[in-house]
């Protein structure tokens, strides 16, 4: 038959014995054998290895809060718009500082310890602390007034370093509020500005930038201006009632982080001291009469853009920082008449939200 035929049929022959040896049973446990090694062999190929989730830590002055949760839902929901699922592509890592900001350089180290992909600092010093602690891992910061001059970028086109963010900067604020305080509350002559201690930047007078920035504006609408600043929530029964005491007419919180941290305490010592207060925008859960300025919220949704964009490999100190730009105008009429005030119905109208 010559030579090929008689390889084929040589090895047909031994693929029949092989089989009468080993028996269907033991052929089916060798393709079994075989489908596990082919499984293990998949596994280990990188290309097929489930990416463990990202962390985002978070770093924040206030304490956990309802506000807290629903900023956190709504990001979680940005985050998923953009595809990345809690639990599956990312996880949070939340830090308090529970309004005592010497905690905040040591909860900063612990996320760093805990390996976070990325830190959301809320706030100017949440922002400082997370820069000092590293230097590596991406810092997206948000509410900050002055990143410059807090030398948390280099500049806002070209961040440099390992820091980017949203900064709720505008010349104009200061105005703008005061503006609004004297018309809501016409024949005003004496505002009090609650800031704080721990603000950086201070000059010889103990006040920094932005609280001569409030100081120069109410003077040019020709308010009498009273700065009171608080190291710590401690602070503030005792300097709201100084506030009514030396003859304030309305109070004007600033968007810093003793008085942002506890809102609603400096809205209950306003109220219970018959001061008309206005509050930066997103605390309107305070309990003012009025509230100007950008709305967390929104500063919050950019917080997954700029993650998104570093999770592709962009560097922080190539994203420009962004500027929110939206402002939002509420007035709380309960508020109102608590105090004894009656809010212009002109004034009502530009309103963007009224609280009945």
């Amino acid at each position: 038959m010559g030579w090929p035929p008689f390889r084929i049929g040589y090895h047909a022959r031994l693929r029949m014995d092989a089989g009468s040896l080993l028996g269907g049973g033991a052929m089916r446990f060798a393709k079994a054998v075989l489908t596990v090694f082919c499984i293990i062999a998949s596994m280990c190929d990188p290309s097929n290895a489930q990416q463990a989730p990202r962390k985002v830590g978070i770093l924040i002055n206030g304490s956990p809060s309802p506000l807290f949760d629903s900023i956190k839902k709504n990001l979680l929901s940005d985050f998923a718009e953009r595809g990345y699922l809690e639990g599956r592509d990312i996880v949070i890592e939340p830090r308090f500082a529970e309004s005592k900001l010497e905690r905040l350089p040591g909860l900063a180290s612990e996320l760093v310890g805990a390996n976070v992909d990325v830190i959301l600092a809320l706030g100017g010093p949440a922002a400082v602390a997370s820069q000092k602690a590293t230097s590596t891992i991406p810092v997206i910061f948000a509410i900050v007034t002055d990143p410059v001059a807090l030398k948390l970028v280099a500049s806002m086109e070209k961040p440099g370093g390992n820091v980017t963010g949203l900064t709720n900067l505008d010349p104009q604020q200061a105005s703008n509020q005061l503006k609004i305080l004297k018309e809501a509350l016409p024949g005003i002559k004496r505002v009090a500005i609650l800031s704080d201690q721990t603000i950086p930047g201070a000059d010889e007078r103990g006040l920094a930038p932005i609280d001569r920035a409030n100081e120069a504006a109410a003077k040019a609408l020709g308010l009498e201006p009273q700065i009171v600043k608080v190291k710590s929530a401690d602070d503030l029964e005792t300097a709201i009632a100084g506030m009514a005491k030396e003859g304030a007419e309305a109070l004007l919180v600033l968007e810093v982080p003793v008085p942002w941290s506890n809102r609603k305490r400096v809205g209950e010592l306003a109220m219970k001291n018959r001061l008309p207060a206005m509050f930066p925008g997103g605390q309107a859960d305070a309990g003012g009469v009025i509230t100007y300025g950008a709305n967390v919220a929104d500063t919050w949704r950019e917080f997954a853009t700029f993650a998104d964009k570093i999770f592709k490999g962009a560097k922080p100190g190539d994203l420009p920082v962004g500027v929110v730009t939206r402002r939002e105008l509420i007035f709380n009429l309960q508020a109102a008449r608590a105090v004894g005030v009656e809010i212009p119905s002109e004034l009502l109208k530009r309103a963007d939200k009224i609280v009945q």
